[in-house]
């Protein structure tokens, strides 16, 4: 809007009340309006403020449009302070020298508060105006007079301004933070230079510090431990400098206390954003000294000479170790080696003098056979060529040579002599040997006769039971891999007294064993539950009419004749058997008992005809009969029952 040279002013009637006019204004703020012209009382205010006649009247409005109702006052945007409040440049805004005028330029910030008071007190006692009042008459004119006299006045106002502002410690930490500082930063220097260069750097830096008891960069000949506390200083610095800026707010001229606050709060957004690159600076002056600092990097070419002995000392001693495991493994190598060498000459040698004993076995018994020749041929005292054989097997070579020796040069007679003489020492013998395992079957102990020979009681491993062998699988399948002390739990978990060893030896020996198919039959006959239709031998006998009795002194005779006919007769073997079992073999093959018959038919149903030795069980199933027996009856039973399905 252009100004025009005359103005239209909005007028009021004069009403008079008690004497004194009424002024009526608008309670309303004024706004930023871009796109709007003012009309009304904004148009008036607008067109007084160009004309400049507003200043008068806006001041005294100030104090009438006060807001008296605290619900309709609101708050100013932050545009409408921005504005508002900022400290002016120019020769307002120019800093005197407190310090010089008080006569402590040479101090400044190292200045005591007891010398500040007492540099004003002489200062302002020398430049007051009453003491400088002769200046005054000095002067020849009125105006240069009151020239000097304002002069006097506005220097003794500073001397007084700089004593306020140096004695008050916010005021004077935010004047000596505007004091001519340098803030240069080396970044480079010769190694010889380092201490030259960044000491007077950290010291003029020094002056920021909270702590006042700041470290001394030091020289070459400084402890370690002195520079790192130094570094660590640096590193962890707290300044309490102030960053006045040209274009923060004067919170003096705040309008109200919502632009009050709003003031601090860009004051603080310029102070922090000032702080951050006060410790950025700080921070790279640090780094740049760290850097360079020829006692840190002494320091590391120590550390890295060190790791680098440390590295090389290990892969000495790992290949030292290396290298003693490998002599090791060749030691142990050429013992084993050697050790098999050994055993297998010992082997070779034992091997050798078998064969040769062998051979002189052969001899001495082709020896005996001869010398034996005649005596066989005139049947002298009933000897047989069995008898020959069997002194042949069971003497042993020195026997043999001694029996030899003395059948040599004599006559027959004397040779069938020492024959039954060594036939009965063997048989006797044999009586021993027998008697003394059934001794020791019952006292469950063996005993030792003065003729047997010398049985070592060497520590035996004691045979694994079923039982066992059923517990070690069940303790492996319950415990498997992973199971700490797994041998030793399964060891307790079965409870038998076996070691580790012993369970470990099993595992690679007992539970790799395939099943006898020979003695899965008498496993059977363990497991099986005997049935309530077969009685006891006791009973069997009974129903066996008188079979055993009648025939039992026949027995024993026929026993005693086949003992003194020939023990290598085979012809009457199956007699002896059927002998043996308490019945006759000529009474008992028709002497068929129903308990044997149902016998028969149940081994028969659980041995099918796919069974491996079918017979041999279904004989051992029925009690006192033989493989033939059974055959033979059941084909009586067989041929009986095609017989009632034939007459049916």
């Amino acid at each position: 809007m252009a100004a025009q040279t005359s103005t239209m002013l909005i007028s009021y009637s004069q009403e008079i009340v008690d004497g004194e006019p009424i002024y009526v204004s608008s309670n309303c703020l004024p706004i930023k309006a871009f796109k709007f012209e003012p009309a009304g009382h904004a148009f008036h205010s607008a067109a007084l403020r160009l004309l400049g006649w507003c200043e008068e009247e806006h001041a005294d409005s100030d104090d009438h449009n006060v807001p008296t109702d605290k619900g309709q006052a609101s708050v100013q945007s932050s545009d409408s302070y921005s504005t508002k409040g900022k400290k002016k440049s120019g020769s307002e805004g120019k800093l005197q020298d407190h310090y010089a005028l008080l006569g402590l330029g040479h101090l400044r910030y190292l200045a005591t508060e007891e010398q500040i008071r007492k540099s004003y007190r002489e200062t302002a006692l020398k430049h007051h105006p009453d003491k400088q009042a002769a200046l005054l008459l000095a002067e020849e004119t009125e105006a240069a007079k009151q020239a000097k006299k304002d002069e006097i006045e506005n220097h003794f106002k500073a001397i007084q301004e700089a004593y306020e502002v140096l004695i008050d410690p916010v005021r004077r930490r935010i004047y000596d933070s505007t004091d001519e500082f340098d803030d240069e930063i080396p970044t480079d220097c010769a190694p010889q230079d380092f201490f030259k260069v960044f000491g007077p750097a950290f010291t003029r830096n020094g002056r920021w510090s909270v702590s006042q008891t700041v470290p001394s960069l030091g020289d070459e000949s400084t402890p370690l431990k002195e520079v790192d506390s130094f570094y660590n200083f640096w590193y962890s610095f707290k300044s309490w400098r102030e960053f006045p800026h040209a274009d923060e707010f004067d919170l003096e001229q705040a309008e109200s206390r919502d632009h009050k606050r709003w003031m601090e709060r860009q004051n603080a957004k310029l102070s922090e954003k000032a702080r951050k690159e006060e410790s950025i600076r700080v921070r790279a002056l640090v780094d740049n000294a760290y850097k360079k600092d020829p006692r840190i990097l002494r320091r590391k070419e120590e550390e890295k000479a060190e790791k680098l002995r440390k590295k090389e000392a290990k892969l000495l001693a790992k290949k030292l170790q290396e290298e003693e495991a490998v002599r090791i493994a060749e030691e142990e190598r050429r013992r084993k080696e050697k050790e098999e060498k050994q055993a297998a000459e010992a082997a070779l040698h034992q091997k050798k003098v078998k064969e040769k004993e062998k051979k002189l076995l052969r001899k001495e018994r082709t020896r005996l056979r001869t010398l034996a020749v005649p005596v066989l041929s005139k049947h002298l005292l009933d000897l047989t060529d069995d008898d020959v054989e069997s002194l042949c097997m069971s003497l042993d070579i020195e026997q043999l040579r001694n029996l030899c020796n003395k059948m040599e040069g004599i006559e027959e007679q004397r040779r069938a002599e020492f024959l039954r003489e060594a036939l009965g020492r063997n048989s006797d013998l044999d009586e021993g040997k027998q008697h003394g395992k059934n001794t020791s079957r019952q006292n469950g102990s063996l005993e030792v006769s003065g003729n047997l020979p010398f049985i070592s009681f060497e520590k035996k491993e004691k045979p694994w039971a079923r039982e066992e062998i059923e517990l070690l699988r069940k303790g492996m399948q319950k415990y498997p891999k992973g199971t700490s002390r797994r041998w030793e739990v399964i060891s307790e978990y079965m409870g038998t007294g076996r070691s580790v060893e012993e369970i470990l030896k099993a595992t690679k020996t007992v539970l790799l064993q395939k099943p006898d198919s020979a003695k899965a039959f008498d496993s059977f006959l363990e497991k099986r539950k005997p049935a309530q239709s077969i009685a006891s031998p006791l009973t069997t006998r009974e129903e066996v009419q008188g079979v055993s009795s009648s025939n039992g002194p026949e027995s024993n005779a026929a026993k005693m004749d086949d003992v003194k006919e020939s023990s290598g007769q085979t012809t009457d073997h199956q007699n002896s058997e059927d002998v043996a079992n308490g019945v006759s073999s000529s009474s008992d093959q028709d002497v068929w008992s129903v308990v044997h018959e149902r016998a028969l038919v149940q081994a028969l149903k659980t041995f099918p005809k796919d069974t491996s030795q079918r017979w041999e069980r279904v004989a051992a199933a029925v009690p006192g009969k033989s493989v033939i027996q059974c055959k033979k009856k059941f084909t009586l039973l067989k041929e009986s029952f095609r017989n009632k399905k034939t007459a049916v």
